[in-house]
């Protein structure tokens, strides 16, 4: 349950969806649209992030800060602040994450749990932001508030809010690296003072009960460090029969390393792939013409159709292959909804109508060369056309689908 976010009036929320899917990246969206009472201001703002006005956007303790290009020659200076947490109000949050062990395994798994924002909120500690604590900036001469620009950077950062809540966190005063940091300290704190009952004597649900409360107390494991590069050097060449040179054997050594440590890790990818696919993924990670026309050669694929799909998985890895060789029929609702996200996006991007032609998963913008494609992962993978009618996998995948688009817009329109 997400908590409700108080304030005045909300201005009109077209475009919501584009920015933010999780209910606290929407929370950020609604503290910004109930800030203003100025809908025309915020359509534009929408407008600049979805055609990638807004730069590279820096986060830090109470503000972000980024360049956005106006209608002038020259971007203007934008910035978002908010409101820092006291210490005390940190201890609060602090103490609320250790009291919970799943609160912390939530926010490593990228989800902010509602009920950590409940239990702060209750405590008077707002995580999430207050309609009255955005405080827009824009070195613009636009006294809107927030004005175009510095509502295109709220809507920017959105997304990656979305995909990291500790961003929350950042701005509010403390950084992912403090708030494991300061967890950690915690826990070893909590594990020298805590003294588990005796378990001899105890029957099995009492000792049992009792190692769980230990295991509660016990300090988070360190992070992994980053694996150092493969230097090994093979003792001997290998024969000349074997078409393979010693550096070929030492560079897939090295890939060998490398999968191993991103399988410590959790990142399983590459742990169940056909012979094709791993072909694929070597001839993304490994330079070179001669890598890639080898290992094409030795799949039997054709030039043309493997630089295809080596491009679909650089853009989506396995999952993006699949969605390049065979398509499918999801469902309708999920077709409708983006045609309408994507109908209503092309209305401010262009004053030239855009015709869309649906086919099963995908969505070809008619007289544009641009196509999304709905994966089974329920992200949208934008596609371009070239000068022979071939469609090639164009940027990396997103699951709003308006966002897909914008990615590949610019280049079509230049």
């Amino acid at each position: 349950m997400s908590p409700s976010v108080p304030g005045p009036r909300r201005a009109p929320t077209r475009g919501r969806r584009a920015f933010a899917t999780t209910w606290w990246g929407q929370a950020w969206v609604a503290a910004l649209e109930n800030s203003t009472l100025d809908a025309g201001r915020l359509s534009r703002g929408r407008t600049y992030a979805r055609q990638g006005m807004v730069g590279p956007v820096t986060i830090a303790p109470g503000q972000v800060n980024a360049t956005v290009q106006g209608s002038r020659p020259h971007p203007y200076r934008s910035a978002v602040q908010l409101p820092v947490l006291t210490d005390a109000q940190w201890d609060t949050v602090l103490d609320t994450i250790t009291a919970r062990a799943a609160h912390l395994a939530a926010l490593l798994d990228g989800e902010m749990p509602a009920e950590l924002v409940d239990d702060a909120r209750h405590a008077d500690v707002p995580l999430l932001p207050q309609p009255t604590e955005l405080d827009p900036e824009c070195s613009c001469p636009d006294w809107g508030y927030p004005c175009k620009h510095a509502a295109a950077l709220c809507y920017a950062i959105a997304a990656t809010i979305d995909t990291d809540p500790f961003v929350l966190f950042t701005l509010r005063g403390r950084s992912r690296e403090e708030v494991l940091a300061q967890l950690r300290a915690r826990r070893t704190a909590a594990q020298t003072t805590f003294t588990p009952p005796a378990p001899a004597g105890l029957p099995a649900a009492g000792a049992y009960a009792a190692w769980t409360a230990l295991a509660e107390h016990t300090p988070l494991l360190p992070e992994l460090p980053e694996p150092a590069p493969h230097a090994t050097a093979l003792p001997a060449a290998p024969p000349p029969d074997t078409g393979l040179s010693t550096a070929d054997l030492e560079r897939l050594m090295a890939d060998t390393a490398a999968r191993a440590a991103r399988l410590l890790t959790g990142d399983t990818t590459s742990l169940h792939l056909t012979q094709y696919q791993d072909a694929l993924r070597i001839a993304v990670n490994t330079p070179g013409p001669e890598w890639f026309h080898r290992l094409s050669q030795n799949t039997g694929a054709k030039p043309t159709a493997f630089a295809r799909l080596t491009r679909a998985w650089r853009h989506g890895g396995p999952t993006g292959v699949t969605v390049a060789e065979q398509p499918h029929t999801p469902d309708p609702t999920a077709i409708t909804a983006a045609r309408t996200l994507l109908t209503e996006a092309l209305t401010e991007m262009t004053t030239t109508p855009v015709p869309l032609r649906a086919w099963r998963n995908r969505l070809t913008l008619t007289n544009h060369g641009i196509q999304l494609r709905l994966g089974p992962d329920a992200r949208w993978y934008p596609y371009r056309q070239d000068d022979d009618g071939d469609w090639w996998p164009a940027a990396p995948a997103d699951p709003d689908p308006v966002t897909a688009l914008t990615s590949v817009w610019q280049q079509t329109e230049e």
